[in-house]
């Protein structure tokens, strides 16, 4: 609630507050925001591919069924923390005798995606302290100490993040020293049969994967008219990423965060904050309801389809 009212408060105080308003309501319009909509299906058509590639120890998935249970796991994955259950949804496509041995797959396919978006977010920090001189507005607006601290540790994250994902054999020896954990290391072994070959095409998916979620987010802030030269841009929204893949949110509570670290950060560059606050709830309607919309309905057609076989 602190959050809404003072995004509120920040809207109210702009002087061309009903010129923007009115871009906005015309928004629906323009031809940018049905291409981030397409550009929805395209990256939720690489996470299938991605899940096809994570699954095939298990079970051999089509493209078609793959992106079904993609779709299914963003419905429960708005009602979760950060996401994590989004496996639940997921769980529907696949056979029961395989369901447990799963959730290490689905676990591989979130680490790819968090890594690169580590990875990339400390880049941007790197490019906004060091090589952009308007970038570095961000650096100067934060006590010398707390940024140098948060550029370490993005970098030291990131270099554990690599390092854990390229030797996930270390987390099975591990787990094989924890007699506590004896059961379940039969489950989390599956992750030894993915090769090096394997485990970048899964990251090189999950960068692709990223750089469509970049694209949307550009396009929206230039349609509501954010005007951000577009390298900086890249790189500001590499940083709102980091920020945003270390926030504690669930999904229906997720607006206020996000509008929140997308005006922190965008501020130093556009006076536009309703833009932003408006970009900020576009990428959320359409990268997470619209599509868990579109999973609810999935779900719910299973249901009705399992109800059916079992009562003829």
């Amino acid at each position: 609630m602190v959050l809404c009212f003072s995004l509120y408060k920040q809207v109210l105080a702009q002087p061309d507050l009903s010129l923007r308003w009115t871009a906005i309501k015309t928004s629906w319009q323009q031809p940018v925001l049905w291409l981030a909509v397409v550009l929805m299906l395209l990256n939720y058509g690489i996470e299938a591919r991605k899940w096809q590639l994570l699954i095939s120890p298990l079970e051999k998935f089509s493209l078609f069924k793959a992106f079904k249970s993609v779709m299914a796991g963003c419905s429960i994955t708005m009602l979760t923390p950060n996401r994590i259950g989004e496996y639940g949804g997921r769980i529907l496509f696949v056979q029961q005798n395989h369901r447990l041995r799963a959730i290490s797959l689905t676990i591989l396919g979130s680490i790819s995606q968090l890594t690169v978006t580590i990875v990339m977010g400390t880049c941007g920090l790197l490019y906004l302290k060091y090589i952009s001189v308007d970038g570095a507005k961000i650096f100067e607006g934060m006590p010398a100490i707390l940024g140098n601290t948060l550029l370490v540790m993005s970098m030291l994250i990131s270099i554990f993040m690599l390092l854990f994902y390229w030797r996930l054999g270390w987390l099975i020896r591990l787990m094989e020293r924890a007699r506590f954990l004896t059961k379940a290391l039969k489950y989390v072994r599956l992750l030894e049969q993915f090769s090096g070959k394997q485990l970048l095409r899964i990251l090189i998916l999950s960068f692709l994967r990223y750089v469509v979620f970049i694209l949307q987010y550009m396009l929206l802030l230039k349609l509501m008219e954010v005007s951000v030269p577009m390298i900086l841009c890249f790189w500001l929204l590499a940083v709102f990423y980091l920020v945003m893949a270390m926030a504690p949110t669930i999904g229906f509570t997720e607006l206020p965060v996000r509008a929140t670290a997308a005006v922190e950060i965008f501020k130093w560059f556009s006076g536009n904050l309703l833009g932003i606050q408006a970009a900020a709830l576009g990428i959320w309607l359409v990268n997470l309801v619209l599509p868990a919309i579109i999973g609810s309905l999935l779900i719910v057609g299973i249901k009705i389809t399992k109800d059916h076989d079992e009562n003829p």
